[in-house]
């Protein structure tokens, strides 16, 4: 039985030490898997609604202070593993936010409008600049920022957000060298 946190809405708090308080009456429910929504830093620029999307990072090796710290966010995974938990980390590969570093230090990493030169955002995601699999660099950042929180965090797999916008062959490196760091990881 797989859970979605949404860390935010779930206690008045909003913080990964106020969710932890939770973890016993969630495992009496039968919950056996916790999937937690993106817990990184939300963008600022050509934000959606006055708090963002969670699913508009502004960096991939952050927390979203919002919610805490990463050693929170790490005794968190320890805690709720001790107790039977798989954690799962929501991932989004497809695209980073407008105010994402790599915005302004990769912009080869992005699709780019040809006649501006500008990152595009997918559909009318606004908020977002679409990241492009063509580029063998971004390929690799993404595989070592994926193996950073697996390695790092303890965290037991991924959630993947807008998987089928990420080409198949970069799936197939990807949870090769995942499950190398921690075999039987999951991919949601």
């Amino acid at each position: 039985n797989v859970y979605e946190v949404n860390v935010r809405q779930y206690t008045p708090e909003g913080t990964f030490q106020a969710f932890e308080k939770n973890l016993d009456r969630l495992r009496a429910m039968g919950v056996e898997c916790l999937w937690f929504m993106p817990i990184h830093p939300i963008s600022k620029v050509d934000r959606k609604g006055q708090l963002g999307s969670y699913y508009a990072a502004s960096h991939f090796y952050q927390i979203n202070p919002e919610f805490g710290t990463l050693d929170d966010w790490k005794a968190l995974v320890k805690k709720a593993q001790s107790k039977g938990f798989k954690v799962l980390m929501d991932c989004v590969p497809n695209h980073t936010c407008a105010d994402h570093y790599w915005v302004k230090d990769h912009p080869e990493f992005y699709v780019l409008d040809s006649s501006t030169g500008k990152p595009l955002s997918p559909f009318d995601w606004s908020d977002v600049r679409e990241l492009n699999y063509d580029n063998p660099a971004l390929r690799d950042s993404m595989i070592d920022m994926l193996k950073y929180w697996v390695s790092e965090t303890g965290i037991d797999g991924y959630r993947v957000d807008v998987a089928w916008g990420v080409p198949d062959d970069f799936w197939r490196t990807c949870i090769a060298e995942l499950r190398k760091l921690k075999p039987g990881l999951m991919m949601l």
